[in-house]
């Protein structure tokens, strides 16, 4: 049997037919769309362990095993590693997509990513432990980077380690079966630039593909008789469409919050949220508002539960997302709303009634980027045998006391506060750098305190690095008045008012007029 070693020091497939561990080679004579069933010939030579989804957490988990691969302790064999992802690269809901709906593939668009989205958190909270911006980047960035700048950090940490070897992109996981007798998981894959099927064999399955990528739909009386747009907030890709418009949004969180800002800043002539618990409470600048839920649409006008009416042009349900896994099993499948600890994983992370499957990044965020690693490098560990996985009593103690402490949350302070303990449990139990996540508690309610100073001026702030202490710089002009959200724009140090003119305060002005 022949392997072949990445430069990452992952085994990955060979690319000659019917090498590599338990592979199923295709025929020639099979055509598009056929399954090709393997046999009961195969050898385990290597644990295998299939990643599903390359987005940020399974780019994790890809950075995890290599580094495992890398330190090549003693008698540890890393096992072959074959990540699975249905886009045509990685990044996840950082690669960015003009397309909505379906793909070129016909595939149900993955990203909710928007053309001029701006990180709406600080950077300081999701850094590497190991991989900081100064590493990245080689100076201070601003703290509130756009998305072409987080793709290309995410992107550089993953590439610089040389485990893109082991993506194979453009590959949609069907379904996936668990044998009780073998103990293995039985993937079908789809390559989608072929049409053909296979299945393949796996020891272990980690599921990385998120929990945004479905939107949530509710329904409103009469909302049908509404003749303007009405999209999620999964299609939405830019607002400079909504200058000029009465702009609607549904959802009282963050969704709701960034594009309202968005829209505000790029022209709209007025913009109303509307929440359904509590509203949001921020110091809305003028032409922006809050109401509680809707009672009914009677056309272009919505009427509120306070009494209140308003005529909108388009609709936006910023609404949130649903754990769905259509490649699952009801009993591999996560039913859960979105939290801070979803019911049935150990640690956040390990399927109660299945510990050989695993998520990343299932839950509610805070954190993000460094959570993703936290998660993974604990993941890589129970696999690799480096840490010994609890009985299933156990297991259960762990979740019923994480669960007793959730339903304690009642505010930010003490969320952000859980998730940081929740990432400092997994630390703990890893060789993954430690680092001051109470320090990154601060920087959050910082922030928030920030947000409610100003909505608008809170990306202008800057916050020092956990992992290095470098203090961010500040960006070269106000988010409010830059127009140009690309990469180049935002790494570029322009030192006179020419080069600053396409992103004046007075453009924006003449937008929202």
């Amino acid at each position: 049997m022949t392997m072949m070693v990445a430069a990452s020091g992952l085994s990955v497939p060979s690319e000659h037919p019917g090498t590599g561990p338990r592979m199923h080679q295709m025929t020639s004579h099979m055509h598009p769309g056929e399954i090709l069933l393997g046999g009961k010939d195969y050898v385990q030579e290597q644990q295998r362990t299939a990643v599903i989804g390359a987005g940020p957490s399974g780019m994790a988990a890809l950075r995890a095993f290599d580094a495992a691969a890398r330190q090549q302790r003693r008698g540890e064999q890393v096992p072959e590693i074959v990540c699975y992802e249905k886009q045509d690269d990685w990044g996840g809901q950082w690669n960015y997509s003009w397309r909505t709906g379906t793909d070129h593939h016909g595939e149900p668009v993955s990203s909710s990513m928007y053309r001029n989205l701006w990180s709406n958190g600080p950077k300081e909270a999701l850094e590497f432990a190991e991989y900081t911006f100064d590493d990245h980047f080689g100076r201070p960035i601003p703290s509130y980077p756009p998305r072409e700048v987080l793709w290309d950090y995410i992107d550089g940490r993953a590439s610089r380690s040389g485990v893109k070897e082991t993506v194979k992109f453009a590959h949609a996981v069907r379904w996936v079966s668990y044998d009780t007798t073998t103990g293995t998981f039985t993937l079908t894959v789809e390559n989608l630039r072929t049409g053909r099927t296979t299945t393949e064999i796996f020891d272990h399955v980690i599921v990385a593909t998120g929990h945004f990528s479905f939107p949530n739909i509710p329904d409103f009386d009469g909302i049908d008789t509404f003749p303007g747009e009405i999209i999620h907030a999964h299609e939405f890709r830019g607002a400079e469409r909504l200058s000029g418009q009465n702009v609607l949004l549904i959802g009282g969180s963050y969704s709701a919050e960034d594009i309202g800002v968005q829209a505000h800043k790029m022209g709209a002539a007025h913009v109303t949220m509307s929440y359904r618990s509590k509203p949001q409470g921020y110091a809305w600048p003028e032409g922006m508002q809050e109401r509680p839920i809707i009672d009914r649409f009677t056309g272009r006008t919505v009427h509120f539960s306070d009494g209140s009416a308003r005529d909108f042009d388009t609709v936006i349900l910023c609404t949130g997302y649903l754990h769905h896994y259509p490649f699952l099993p009801d009993d591999l499948s996560i039913d859960s709303d979105n939290n801070l600890y979803p019911a049935g994983l150990y640690r956040g992370v390990v399927w109660q009634q299945n510990p050989k499957l695993s998520y990343l990044g299932a839950q509610d965020q805070w954190f993000t980027f460094n959570m993703f690693d936290a998660q993974a490098w604990y993941v890589r560990d129970l696999i690799l045998g480096r840490t010994v996985l609890p009985d299933a009593s156990a297991r259960q103690e762990s979740i019923d006391a994480w669960l007793t402490r959730l339903d304690t949350v009642d505010g930010d302070e003490t969320a952000v506060q859980f998730q940081a303990d929740y990432i400092r449990d997994l630390i703990e139990a890893t060789d993954y750098p430690m680092f001051d996540l109470d320090e990154v508690v601060r920087i959050f309610l910082s922030w928030k305190k920030d947000k409610k100073t100003d909505i608008l001026t809170y990306r202008d702030k800057p916050h020092r690095s956990v992992m290095t202490g470098t203090m961010a710089a500040v960006h070269h002009t106000p988010w409010l008045a830059e127009l140009d959200d690309s990469r180049e724009r935002y790494l570029s140090t322009p030192d006179n008012t020419a080069e600053t003119a396409p992103a004046t305060a007075g453009a924006s002005t003449d937008l929202r007029d």
